[in-house]
Order: C-alpha cells, then structure tokens, then sequence
C-alpha cells in the first residue's frame, strides 16, 4: 500500500519486478547486483521502488539535488531559512582547502558558495561524525576566512595602477555549517538540542565580530526530538527532508510544504537510470567500508 500510495505522487517509480527484469537483462548489472548482501538487495530495491523513501544524504543525491550549480534557488532557499537572511548564491567555488586527504574522504558533501554579499558559506555532509570536531572545526574555518583575505587581496589591486586599496572591511564573514547524518559524542551530550549556533562573544560585552560562525546539525537527534510532532516550521521541514526515508513522512512533508516535491522528483527521475543509480549505491557501499575503517584508525 505505502509503495502506492508514493507512486501516485511520483508516477515514474519503476516496481520492483522492472527494475529486476532491468538487471536481470545485463549480466554486469546481475554480477553487481548479486555481490551485494541480502539486506543492501533489499535497501537498493526498497528506495527505487518506493516501497522506502529515498536517502536524501547519499552522496550523489544530495549533490544532484542541493547543486548550486544546477538549481541554486534550492540551496539558497535553505541557506536563507538557516540562516534568517535572505541569501543569493553569487558563485561556487573550488574546494582548494588544506583538508588531509583521508579527512576528505569522510565528508559525503563539501559545497563551498560566495553569497551576494561576500560571505562564504561551506555545507558539509558527514556520515560518521569525526573526533575533535571542536578542533577541525575551528582549523576549517580558519582555512575558509584565509580564502577570504586572499581574495580581498587580489581584488583590492588595480590592474591598471597597481595601486593597493586593501581594507580588513573588505573581508567578510564565513560561515561553517555542518549536517551530521550520525552526530560525534560532543553534540550527543546535548540531547535536547539538534541545533547548535556559534559565534565568538567576550566575557565584558564588548561587541566585536570576528567574522567565524559555526552551525552543527544532528539530525539523528532531530529525528528523535520530532518522533510523533507535526513539521511546523520551513527549518523542521528542510531537516525532515535531510533526513527521512519514511513514505508516509514523505508524502505528509510534500502535502504541507510542496516546494520539496519537485526535489523528490529529480531524485525518483535518477532512480529510473538503473545502471547509474547501482553505480553510485555501489560506490556508497564502498565508501563507507573505507569510511568506517579509516574513522577506527
């Protein structure tokens, strides 16, 4: 029934009788199909077909669907709600940081965008929430706010004159914001608390910014927080979206709020590609073997 009754929201589901025939056909796809374990089967069938909602958070749905580059009114309209501003997203840019290569490997997303007004705001997806978050953190934005000043750098230079017209005002504020799928043990100690903002403040009151603010989401705890509680809020609604793979959530959220439908549709219109969607759940399955072995070491 719950496949159904997705299916008539989303008609281009595939049953799960297509998408085996479609398999079934290719004997490369039938190889990859059958070196998966029973219950992978069974998660990859479930998500095509409806009979689960899609995980919005693996890596090439997140992306295909959040992509400032392809659609930038979808991560603007969260950053806004995030944020309480309105946010235009002027630019994406390269992730260029000094991340070790391991610590990047652990990441499922790492967006990096120029908002209208300077500002630099990096998305971070993460599966496993790494140790000394507090630490990396805080050496991330670091990173990002030097970025900042390189920038102001090279465009406080007249091409023409040479001359310098570099100020501090021109460097503006980042901004890290952090989902995690599993949150690390620091944000668990906060069990009533799925949200987490931060800015530097003094003890005297004295009023300076010092340009680095930091957002940490456990959507793990929001799931427990929001058990048997209506989605009231576009905030509840963007993390119910993050973070449900229930078909009855699904179908409630895009009821009351319908600007998430389409999302669901450009992700259900991947699943149609059966070869592309197996390969990157098969990469998905891989990553987080290394994920999980490389967070134990």
């Amino acid at each position: 029934m719950t496949t159904n009754l997705l299916k008539s929201y989303f008609p281009m589901i595939q049953s799960r009788e297509e998408i085996l025939a479609r398999i079934y056909s290719n004997p490369e796809l039938q190889q990859l199909f059958e070196s998966w374990t029973v219950l992978q089967q069974k998660e990859f069938l479930d998500f095509c077909s409806g009979a689960k909602g899609i995980k919005v958070l693996y890596d090439s749905f997140f992306k295909e669907v959040m992509n400032p580059e392809y659609d930038p009114a979808r991560l603007e309209s969260f950053l806004t709600t995030l944020l309480n501003r309105k946010v235009r997203i002027k630019e994406v840019l390269p992730n260029d940081s000094t991340r070790l290569s391991d610590e990047n490997s652990l990441l499922i997303t790492d967006i990096i965008v120029e908002l209208e007004d300077g500002t630099l705001a990096n998305i971070e997806v993460q599966k496993i929430g790494y140790a000394f978050p507090g630490a990396r953190c805080a050496c991330y934005s670091s990173d990002m706010l030097l970025r900042q000043y390189k920038r102001a750098r090279q465009r406080s230079i007249d091409p023409v004159t040479g001359k310098d017209t570099f100020s501090y005002r021109c460097i503006s504020k980042v901004y890290l914001i952090v989902l995690y799928e599993n949150s690390p043990s620091e944000l668990k100690q906060c069990p009533d608390h799925w949200i987490h903002r931060s800015k530097t403040i003094f003890d005297t009151g004295l009023s300076m910014d010092l340009l680095q603010d930091y957002i940490f989401i456990s959507l793990d705890i929001f799931r427990l927080k929001m058990h048997n509680k209506k989605v009231t809020t576009l905030l509840e609604a963007w993390m119910t979206f993050f973070s449900t793979d229930d078909p009855e959530e699904i179908i409630k959220l895009i009821t009351d709020f319908p600007q998430f439908k389409p999302m669901y549709e450009t992700l259900y219109q991947m699943c149609r590609n059966v070869e592309n969607v197996m390969g990157f759940f098969s990469e998905e399955l891989r990553e987080m073997d290394r994920n999980t072995v490389r967070y134990m070491i």
